[in-house]
């Protein structure tokens, strides 16, 4: 009994840190459209065009994709060839969760950390800036953005982990959370 309450806190542990996680940077979405818009105004209508502007919206994009990966896995919205998948019983999709997850999702994951180490850490090495002179000079930190999904993808690859194992072991969890709708 102690262990299916500690294993059930985990996920609930982690699944809250994912959820708080994504909503937070979702409110980048409202600051991309912004600027795009105030780009595309400032382009068309007055002429001008700012570099640092245009950065800043794949600066923007970067960390919403690469952060909010880890949501999308939560609530079960990556995209996926469900020809049988639907059809299974929910021990059985436990399993096929518990095997894709162990066997492809953290596999990619750590090789993608593992292959994306040195051109970080180049980076950080030179304190790399833009190309360009009015450019973000930041271009370090959206580099470091690519561990950061590393890291956030391995955690929530944790928790379903540990929800495949509470199912197949028949351990209650609550699983309401999951499917509240993504963003």
């Amino acid at each position: 009994m102690a262990f299916s309450n500690t294993l059930l806190k985990t996920i609930h542990a982690i699944d809250q840190f994912t959820e708080h996680t994504g909503r937070t940077i979702s409110w980048l979405n409202i600051a991309m459209v912004v600027l795009t818009c105030l780009t595309v105004i400032m382009r068309y209508v007055f002429n001008h065009s700012s570099i640092i502007a245009q950065e800043s919206i794949m600066y923007l994009h970067a960390s919403i994709f690469l952060i909010a990966s880890a949501y999308t896995l939560k609530h079960d919205e990556h995209v996926r060839v469900d020809i049988f998948y639907h059809r299974l019983s929910p021990k059985a999709k436990a399993t096929v969760n518990l095997l894709g997850t162990i066997l492809l999702l953290i596999p990619v994951i750590g090789f993608i950390g593992w292959s994306s180490w040195p051109y970080i850490e180049s980076s950080w090495r030179i304190y790399e800036t833009s190309q360009e002179a009015a450019g973000v000079p930041l271009v370090y930190l959206l580099k470091s953005l690519i561990l950061a999904m590393v890291a956030v993808m391995l955690l929530q690859a944790l928790a379903e982990i540990l929800r495949s194992i509470t199912i197949l072991t028949g351990i209650e969890v609550e699983h309401s959370a999951k499917h509240e709708g993504a963003l």
